[in-house]
């Protein structure tokens, strides 16, 4: 029993070991595919906080209000102000041009008067507030308030920019100009209360802080290597469905299938040498990717990855995930009868089954119908127990369930692809 399980484990090796081009998509192309995509991530994570954006100011106000954006705009760490093109005052419409074609990500075009009609606003504000509380000359005619339109700033953005970059610029502006207002309030109640020389505090009561989670009583701080590094692996390892779909195909047409059969060998033994082959392979994969991530990813400008106290629980996942991922390559491959079948079907159904899984988007960000559909992706499975392990640190008996339902898909996949091949042979 033991011999012929290793003489099937053998004979799979010498199937892989003629096959180079699948050998370089099972350790070559993963290894590209970590390192590229972490450092895009890394790289724009540093643009936006390294590099300021220049953006567009079109000023009609001229005012204080405007003083006071450019002032913070400038002393912002995202934009730098630009103000004039070609040694020309920006207008809108130039502002908008520039814009629509991409020279610039964003313009923003303060209305005219917003001052002065700020100011206005306020006053009547203050003042009607001043004189419920018996402050002012109750025989004297209120007089009739000035109708103030609401003033807008107007956001101009490239067509190409992201939604969320468009979120995060409204925010800081938005915060910025209630600031604005606040302090315009504070200083009118100053003047209609004749206290001069007072001085209100303009820094925010309320404050933000973020709780970063402790391990060994070290702050631990996620980065771009801790999100790509677990879910490219699980990538790369959900890849070798299609060596493995092919081979098995191969087998089939070649006849080699069966000339195994017409020996005392079962067709169960056939598949245990394959899951413990494209396991040992799976397991290479996740260490080649680990140790890129610990050794090489420092010498690039990347973090390095922190496994510590991590690896053991990490390889379990992996694991497990490899075994899934064996489990629907020969699913794939018993029931395709081509490789022109196996091969396209399984790079299709693997990116799907990443995309529902997470891989590409956070499954937060999903819509509530793909959360639920997520749910039934084993790459999710594999995505969140490695999260659990390296992000959360959560021990064995919490990853048992995810682990759990990966080998549930491995022996409800495996279970298919006999009894189809089973009946197939018997028909």
């Amino acid at each position: 029993m033991l011999y012929k399980i290793w003489m099937s484990v053998v004979k799979e090796f010498l199937l892989l070991k003629r096959d180079l081009g699948g050998l370089i998509i099972l350790f070559i192309m993963p290894l590209v595919l970590v390192i590229t995509v972490t450092l895009i991530q890394d790289s724009s994570f540093k643009t936006i906080s390294d590099n300021k954006i220049p953006i567009l100011l079109v000023d009609k106000d001229k005012g204080a209000v405007s003083k006071t954006v450019f002032d913070n705009l400038e002393k912002s760490k995202l934009f730098s102000v630009v103000t004039q093109i070609d040694n020309q005052p920006i207008t809108e419409a130039i502002a908008q041009e520039a814009v629509n074609k991409g020279k610039y990500q964003l313009a923003i075009v303060i209305p005219e008067k917003l001052s002065v009609d700020l100011q206005a606003k306020i006053n009547q504000n203050v003042e009607k507030i001043v004189s419920s509380m018996g402050f002012t000359d109750s025989v004297a005619p209120a007089p009739t308030p000035k109708i103030i339109k609401q003033k807008e700033v107007k956001l101009y953005f490239d067509p190409a920019v992201q939604m969320s970059f468009k979120n995060a610029v409204m925010s800081s502006i938005d915060k910025m100009i209630s600031q604005i207002e606040t302090q315009s309030i504070y200083t009118t109640f100053q003047k209609q209360l004749g206290e001069e020389s007072t001085q209100f505090e303009q820094k925010s009561f309320i404050t933000f802080k973020e709780i970063i989670p402790k391990i060994n009583n070290k702050e631990v701080k996620p980065n771009s290597v801790q999100h790509n590094v677990p879910a490219w692996t699980l990538f790369a390892i959900f890849f070798i469905v299609i060596p493995l779909s092919i081979n098995i195909v191969k087998e089939k047409s070649q006849g080699t299938f069966v000339r195994l059969l017409t020996n005392p060998v079962s067709n169960l033994i056939v598949i245990i040498g394959k899951t413990i082959t494209y396991s040992a392979i799976c397991m290479i994969q996740f260490y080649m990717m680990v140790a890129v991530a610990i050794f090489l990813f420092p010498h690039i400008g990347l973090p390095s990855l922190n496994i510590e106290g991590h690896l053991i629980l990490m390889s379990v996942v992996a694991l497990f995930s490899g075994f899934a991922a064996i489990g629907f390559g020969i699913l794939l491959g018993t029931i395709a009868n081509t490789q022109e079948q196996s091969a396209p079907f399984g790079a299709t159904s693997v990116i799907i089954l990443a995309a529902i899984g997470g891989i590409w988007v956070p499954v937060f960000a999903m819509p509530t119908i793909m959360q639920i559909i997520a749910k039934s992706s084993p790459m999710n499975w594999g995505l969140e127990a490695f999260y659990d392990v390296l992000l959360r640190n959560v021990s064995f008996l919490e990853i048992i369930p995810k682990i759990s339902l990966l080998f549930l898909f491995f022996i409800i996949t495996t279970s298919i692809a006999l009894f189809y091949d089973k009946k197939k042979r018997t028909v």
